[in-house]
């Protein structure tokens, strides 16, 4: 079953090793259904989907997207 993009895409830039990024599922039960883990200056392009309501980022990175950058290393 192919996948339908649910809006714009967005950048996770790791700032350290280890950073996680998670997929969370949609439904009456939130699960995870993907991990990715990023070292230092890794970027990973990330997207929501018929199945990826939300995303989970452990450690510090940048994120950007369409509506500006957020750090969470501050």
């Amino acid at each position: 079953m192919k996948e339908i993009s649910q809006g714009d895409f967005f950048i996770v830039k790791a700032l350290e090793n280890g950073v996680q990024v998670i997929g969370l599922t949609r439904g009456m039960d939130t699960k995870f259904h993907h991990s990715e883990k990023l070292d230092q200056n890794e970027m990973l392009v990330v997207q929501f989907t018929e199945h990826t309501s939300a995303i989970k980022i452990k450690g510090k990175a940048i994120i950007e997207s369409s509506v500006g950058q957020v750090r969470n290393d501050q």
